[in-house]
């Protein structure tokens, strides 16, 4: 293993280990005691954006090891061009609906209608669109570091999502009862189950629109920020 790969692994490491540690309940509890909730918060924010900035520039140099673990088919580099808009929708839906998922949404768990439209499709919506995005890589790019990075963005996400169900089930005790019961992990599931209706309404066109602007940018800014064209990838 070279020293760039080695530096991705550890960067990597950090960055999924970080947002466990931070976000467990015990050490949430500590640095609330200490420094409050916005200064939790505060702390969480600059440690993630350090570990991100760390391990992207440790990929972007670990990208120069030409190690294949696999050959993926240049067929297959167009399974991140097909899933991507799905995952800037679902990144758009995320930012812009209240969820009791996301950070501070314990208070959401409380209002009359806590669940409307990307809920309605599945609870954790960025955490899903992260999971997708990893997939589509992982599947698309056989390199060592790609896979050291999405495998580790796959864990956070896929691994997130439970960790957060179980907290959310501690810290709102029976008011995460009918939430759980109403959707879903996995998307559509609650919708096929017939725990709860398709908010299409609530996704709105505009969330939509807005999402496929997002994944426009992404796939012009992609040789800037990632080093390769899309359709190369």
């Amino acid at each position: 293993m070279t020293q760039t790969v080695l530096t991705l692994v550890i960067a990597t490491a950090f960055f999924v280990a970080s947002h466990f540690i931070l976000a467990s309940l015990s050490v949430r509890a500590f640095t609330i005691q200490k420094i409050g909730e916005n200064g939790h918060r505060a702390v969480f924010s600059l440690i993630s954006a350090g570990a991100i900035t760390w391990m992207l520039i440790a990929y972007g140099d670990a990208r120069y090891d030409t190690t294949l673990l696999w050959v993926s088919p240049p067929i297959l580099s167009m399974i991140p061009v097909l899933v991507m808009p799905l995952v800037t929708i679902l990144l758009v839906c995320s930012l812009t609906t209240r969820n009791p998922t996301a950070v501070g949404g314990e208070k959401v768990a409380t209002d009359p209608k806590p669940l409307s439209g990307i809920m309605t499709v599945t609870r954790h919506p960025m955490m899903v669109g992260f999971a997708l995005w990893a997939i589509s890589h992982l599947i698309a790019n056989g390199d060592l570091a790609s896979v050291i990075l999405f495998g580790g963005l796959l864990i956070l996400s896929v691994g997130g999502m439970f960790h957060i169900d179980y907290r959310r089930s501690v810290t709102l005790g029976s008011d995460w009862g009918p939430i759980a019961l109403t959707t879903s992990i996995t998307p559509f599931l609650a919708v096929i189950q017939g725990r709860t209706k398709l908010d299409w309404a609530g996704i709105g066109l505009w969330r939509v629109v807005a999402g496929l602007a997002l994944y426009a940018a992404l796939i012009f800014g992609h040789p800037w920020f990632a080093g390769v064209p899309v359709m190369m990838h």
